[in-house]
């Protein structure tokens, strides 16, 4: 492997997102190198759920087929495997075509370094909905032909993708590509986030607290917080003496912190005095179990304490005077 393939390859690594929170992606990229001395470009594929690598593959040593690369992918049947490495197979002499193929539009010479690289993908929302797609094709590192946002039309990076362009769009291929991202891509996310739900459906815990506000009719609002976590479901419920105040309870919606993340609260109008009579409880899954929290009221020093202080501290100053003067 020469030090551009490895360069390429970073690239991969580093074109990356990482989806915890919110959405997931399920990205391919397939990327052709030919190099001097090459009898055939080598095609290697490599797929992504989020930034979890699950399956790849390499023309480098093509009877091993498409391989796992996660232990929940390993789930999969033997019919499975056959059928993608079956395709894989197809598509590794389909796109080493393509490059001969660019290479001689562009009037470059075979016997000289090429790559050409694809990158496509699907991202859906943490309720499966489909939020978006894209595909990118590009030759030596530059872009080529773009899959514009509304997967209907295509952005050509130079007079030779201006060509391939007009080609695509009367062949319908961005019809095509659409459709593929919307309907299978989808589809085989969800089935690998069912696969590897264990790994791949992260938690973020909720931060927790209480406040104390007094109130200019002198009650006391109690509000429990519920910071940083995922996903937005979540359970807050105050009680008094062990019952559920639901009906007493001020509880507005969930809503998104800006980092992917959520926020929520939930306050309660208790007598002054009676505050550790109530209790907080969160449930939520990136919890190991509930949470039951009180307010702390601060910690103060009784009036008493305080007087001591000050009649030792009088003490000890009268003795060290009397001290010094006894010395002179």
């Amino acid at each position: 492997t020469g030090p551009c393939t490895l360069l390429l390859l970073l690239m991969v690594a580093l074109d990356l997102n990482h989806y915890c929170a919110g959405s997931h992606w399920l990205q391919t990229f397939n990327i052709v190198i030919l190099e001097p001395g090459m009898l055939e470009p080598r095609f290697i594929q490599v797929s992504y759920v989020d930034s979890i690598q699950y399956q790849g593959f390499d023309s480098k040593d093509p009877s091993a087929g498409m391989q796992p690369r996660a232990a929940w992918i390993e789930l999969e049947p033997p019919e499975y495997w056959e059928k993608e490495t079956s395709r894989v197979l197809e598509l590794s002499q389909v796109e080493r075509q393509v490059l001969r193929l660019m290479v001689k539009k562009n009037g470059h010479k075979m016997d000289g370094y090429h790559t050409l690289q694809e990158v496509y993908g699907c991202n859906v929302a943490n309720d499966g909905s489909f939020l978006g797609g894209h595909y990118r094709l590009t030759y030596y590192g530059y872009d080529y032909l773009t899959l514009n946002e509304d997967l209907s039309s295509w952005t050509a990076e130079g007079k030779g993708a201006q060509h391939a362009k007009s080609r695509w769009e009367d062949a319908g291929e961005a019809k095509r590509r659409k459709t593929y991202l919307q309907g299978e891509c989808v589809q085989r996310l969800l089935r690998y986030l069912d696969l590897g739900k264990e790994t791949l459906l992260c938690s973020d815990a909720p931060q927790t607290h209480v406040t104390h506000h007094v109130r200019p009719e002198g009650n006391v609002t109690l509000r429990c917080w519920a910071l940083g976590f995922y996903p937005a479901d979540i359970t807050m419920t105050w009680k008094r003496d062990g019952n559920n105040l639901t009906q007493d309870m001020e509880l507005p919606d969930t809503r998104p912190a800006g980092d992917g993340t959520f926020q929520k609260w939930a306050a309660v109008v208790v007598p002054s005095g009676e505050e550790l009579r109530y209790t907080c409880h969160v449930h939520h899954e990136g919890l190991p179990e509930p949470l039951t929290l009180k307010w702390e009221p601060p910690h103060t020093i009784p009036i008493i304490a305080i007087l001591i202080g000050l009649v030792l501290g009088t003490l000890v100053v009268g003795t060290v005077v009397i001290f010094l003067v006894w010395r002179k």
